[in-house]
């Protein structure tokens, strides 16, 4: 992962949350830095290459053998949970935008800072995907597209691949292993006596890439490496994990730590063995996908290695306060409470509302401004006025005692102040109290079990708004069976009168839906 803390990194006039991950993983320790009085944790950046250059080739991150999606949402709670907020998350793909934009719709897939595409010769920033023509610049010389396909024209073994796999700085063909290396040997020298600087790439046993000899992935890495450099904000750590030979060449970046999954291809394997074996800062995992670059991050001692997912969340306690993984451990809580995966128990409800906390929208707000003050464009957020003489904040502190829901015959940690109800804004612009939906939580329990059914959250961002008051902001996605749906959620949380070991009290919370995810029966969704 590519370290970034806690502020933005700029660069070519664009804003970076620092976050994140890249497909080519990258991954920095933890650092702990004084700024403006605040002890803030300087963790690590993480860029990996997730994906393959083809569909059927996507083995890194993806793991197309796991119809679950197992080790890859192992991967997302840990990384939303406790590098999200401060670390680089950037995918390094061989894939196309057209064929990485469709496997983002059908995988749980979180969304990078920054996307490198097409063999290291695209590299796009934020949601927008905005292109980096610094890079373009660079990729452009001795680079001739025209000349490229003409010379290569001239070799039949060679068969071109689809329209959307030939891209501005990329020729793709497919080649027959056994013809490979000749076709290879013969094409370079040609290409050369034109006067173009070329290099030629195969891997997957069967994908010939032809590309600038500036670009490709590990290129592209270097690249942005010294522009975080440039901007002082260089990784403490990177990692770089790969599973094909287009990845090898990340492996050579100085000071990088490397991981090959264990389901690494061939030609992987072999630069691996001739030129990686004695150096130990690259690893071949045991562990598949997602899980290899878990295991990387625990090998290296790079950060926290411990998905929520592999946790007891009845037992899972914090030693301090933690937003996102407040976050992401209630949706883990969701997914397995519609799975009926957790006890079927009132005393879950109870507690979860335990934690929900009155807070009026409509008004001002005492914890300082109001975060959901009404904005144009804003789709439901209410409107703030002036509180009106005698409105108070209503909480009850009657009631101390733990709340007592169970699993596995543990008490689940949400909480223990017993307290009016938060308010709860629908997508569809109903607004309730949290009470009614966790009430309304007793009609889904277990309506999926047995089904391909998965929930994650992704981009949870968070800010402290004043003394033990945060706004996390997030996306919240449900797979199930093929159909993907998703809203944006803004959540406020506070600590007034809660404890790190029971977590943060949930006052209110607001959901919009993602562009194309409104389901045509809306009161299928739950929270």
């Amino acid at each position: 992962m590519s370290h970034i803390a806690g502020e933005f990194v700029k660069v070519d006039d664009r804003v970076i949350v620092e976050i994140g991950i890249a497909c080519e993983v990258i991954i920095g320790d933890r650092l702990i830095a004084r700024k403006n009085n605040h002890e803030s944790a300087h963790k690590l950046g993480a860029a990996y290459d997730s994906f393959r250059s083809r569909p059927y080739n996507d083995a890194l991150q993806v793991d197309h053998h796991d119809p679950e999606n197992l080790s890859l949402l192992r991967f997302n709670a840990l990384w939303e949970a406790k590098y999200r907020h401060d670390s680089l998350l950037v995918f390094s793909t061989g894939r196309s935008p057209t064929l990485y934009k469709e496997l983002r719709k059908e995988k749980p897939m979180l969304t990078p800072d920054i996307t490198i595409m097409s063999v290291g010769t695209e590299i796009t920033y934020g949601n927008s995907m905005v292109p980096d023509d610094g890079w373009v610049a660079v990729l452009n010389q001795k680079w001739d597209k025209n000349i490229v396909k003409e010379e290569a024209s001239k070799f039949p073994e060679l068969k071109l691949q689809s329209e959307t796999e030939q891209r501005p700085h990329k020729v793709s063909f497919y080649v027959e292993k056994s013809k490979a290396e000749e076709v290879m040997k013969s094409l370079s020298g040609c290409l050369e006596k034109c006067g173009l600087d070329v290099k030629i790439i195969y891997s997957g046993g069967m994908d010939l890439d032809i590309l600038p000899q500036g670009a490709g992935k590990g290129q592209a890495l270097a690249y942005l490496l010294k522009k975080l450099k440039t901007e002082g904000k260089l990784p403490n750590n990177t990692l770089a994990c790969g599973d094909s030979g287009n990845d090898a060449e990340l492996f050579s970046i100085p000071d990088v730590y490397g991981v090959m999954v264990s389901n690494a291809q061939e030609e992987l394997l072999k630069w691996y063995n001739a030129n990686a074996k004695n150096n130990t800062k690259i690893i071949h995992a045991t562990e598949r996908c997602a899980a290899g670059i878990i295991q990387a991050i625990g090998h290296f001692n790079l950060g926290p290695n411990t998905s929520p997912r592999d946790m007891n969340l009845a037992e899972a306690k914090s030693e301090e306060f933690d937003p996102a993984y407040e976050v992401v451990k209630f949706y883990l809580f969701f997914e397995r409470w519609r799975r009926a995966e957790v006890e079927n128990s009132e005393l879950f409800l109870e507690n979860l509302k335990a934690v929900s906390l009155l807070w009026t929208p409509h008004y001002a707000s005492p914890y300082g401004p109001d975060p959901f003050r009404h904005k144009d464009g804003d789709r439901g957020l209410p409107r703030t006025r002036e509180k009106p003489e005698g409105l108070k904040m209503h909480t009850n502190r009657s009631t101390k005692e733990e709340t007592g829901s169970r699993s596995h015959g543990a008490t689940y940690p949400f909480g223990q102040i017993s307290c009016s109800s938060g308010v709860f804004i629908h997508p569809s612009g109903v607004e309730k109290s949290l009470h009614e939906c966790i009430d309304a939580f007793r009609k889904c329990y277990g309506d999926k079990q047995g089904k391909q059914y998965r929930v994650w959250v992704d981009q949870v961002i968070q800010s402290q708004m004043g003394s033990g008051t945060w706004l996390v902001k997030f996306k919240k996605l449900e797979l199930s069976g093929e159909e993907q749906q998703g809203c944006v959620i803004t959540v406020l949380l506070s600590s007034e009168g809660a404890s790190a070991s029971k977590g943060l009290r949930w006052m209110h919370v607001h959901q919009t839906w993602l562009d194309g995810s409104c389901p045509k029966d809306q009161s299928t969704w739950y929270s």
